[in-house]
């Protein structure tokens, strides 16, 4: 009795944490495994090598993810006491498990159902999801390597204060490891929705968590190619090659990114407190791409000869200046959502904005003007370009089925 009530508190502590830290990127808490017995449910159905072999693999996952799944998302100095490798560790394991496991998945077709896989949920209000498919144990542990890989961005984005104190910062060198981990965990993330969830009879789909529906697998996997083009932008910005064209390129492309991951998740009722305050994040970091994009569209307007061509990109840097107050407020909406959270120090493109508009000299429009003067610039407010997107998923692919199986008959 007390083992299993440590063991509830343990899954309610998981999906109710208070306080998760500094967030650049946006985290919907770890789903873990819960402890199952493979040799007691499957029976004389493999050799005892194998089954001992899939029963320490996926143990030593359950304890890792249990140890990081109790806080979702450490601070920079609880997460790095082990050199930041806690994270690396634990992605490994799920590495080392996946081949074993494909094997049971593709195939012992026989004794596909007789293993029950049960994982803590977190943006579904069921606690957790137990299934008798092997498939969904793919799909779990894909859905973990992504959230991890998005943890350990999360880490490398967090401004970091130098050794002659000035002011924090994120180094370069950061900023494109964390582009290539992006697009890896959007990859582990397309191809579930490609190739892992067609593996589901419709009936057993509609039974998966929200957590793991494909509509917010794919706002995630948007949200990856997202924060991915917020760092190339940053970059550019600091840039003496990059043009005013390249920049606004990029922010009307982060638009796209984070509209269509709006648009997504928006038809999903997540309404615990980890899946609202996955829509406020979206919603904020929708509104916050606005900001660039209209600041930059002003920008190349006001390049033109004409008066409406000045006229346009008056309304437009307008737009991005009431964007840009929208956007603080939504931060805040954010932040005080339970769990709580905050935010580093301002560094990267929003940093550049926010010198651009400082708060004692707002652009066009003063605070005292007619209540609609926010709806009257939104609809004057010339339509952003569009562009083609850039930036795809990393292409992953399964690894092979460990050899370990070779040896075993079909039964």
């Amino acid at each position: 009795m007390g083992c299993m009530l440590s063991t509830l508190n343990d899954s309610r502590e998981r999906r109710r944490s208070r306080n998760v830290g500094e967030i650049v990127v946006f985290v919907p808490g770890l789903r873990t495994p819960k402890a199952m017995d493979f040799s007691g449910q499957l029976g004389d159905g493999l050799s005892t090598s194998l089954v001992e072999r899939l029963s320490a693999l996926r143990t030593r996952i359950v304890v890792m993810a249990g140890e990081e799944g109790l806080v979702p998302a450490k601070s920079r100095r609880v997460a790095t006491r082990h050199g930041g490798s806690a994270l690396a560790d634990l992605q490994q394991a799920l590495e080392d498990y996946l081949p074993v496991l494909l094997g049971l998945a593709q195939n012992a077709h026989q004794l596909q159902h007789k293993l029950q896989f049960v994982w803590v949920n977190q943006e579904d209000d069921t606690e957790e999801t137990a299934m008798s498919n092997c498939w969904y144990e793919v799909l779990s542990v894909l859905h973990l390597m992504a959230m991890l890989s998005l943890l350990q961005a999360n880490l490398l984005l967090l401004p970091k204060t130098p050794a002659d104190g000035y002011q924090s910062t994120v180094l370069e060198e950061s900023r494109r490891a964390s582009i290539d981990i992006f697009l890896k965990a959007a990859g582990y993330l397309d191809f579930a929705i490609q190739h892992v969830l067609p593996q589901f009879p419709p009936e057993l789909r509609k039974d998966l968590p929200l957590d793991l529906a494909e509509g917010v697998l794919r706002a995630l996997c948007l949200q990856a190619l997202s924060q991915c083009v917020d760092i190339q932008l940053g970059m550019a910005i600091d840039s003496v090659k990059a043009t005013t064209a390249v920049k606004r390129r990029l922010a009307c492309e982060m638009v796209t990114y984070w509209h269509q991951a709006q648009q997504t998740i928006t038809n999903f009722p997540l309404a615990n407190e980890w899946g609202e305050k996955h829509k406020l994040f979206v919603t904020w970091k929708y509104i916050e791409s606005k900001v660039a994009a209209y600041y930059y569209h002003g920008l190349i307007l006001e390049e033109g000869n004409s008066e409406r061509s000045h006229a346009m990109a008056a309304t437009a840097l307008q737009a991005a200046d009431e964007f840009l107050r929208e956007s603080k407020k939504a931060c805040e909406a954010f932040n005080e959502a339970p769990p709580l959270s905050r935010n580093p120090p301002v560094w990267g493109t929003i940093k550049y904005l926010l010198e651009k508009f400082p708060k004692d000299a707002s652009s066009k429009v003063k605070e005292k003007q007619d209540p609609y003067s926010h709806e009257r610039i939104m609809q004057m407010a010339p339509a952003l370009p569009e562009f083609a997107l850039s930036l795809k998923p990393d292409e992953y692919r399964f690894p092979p089925v460990d050899p370990s199986w070779n040896n075993e008959l079909p039964g």
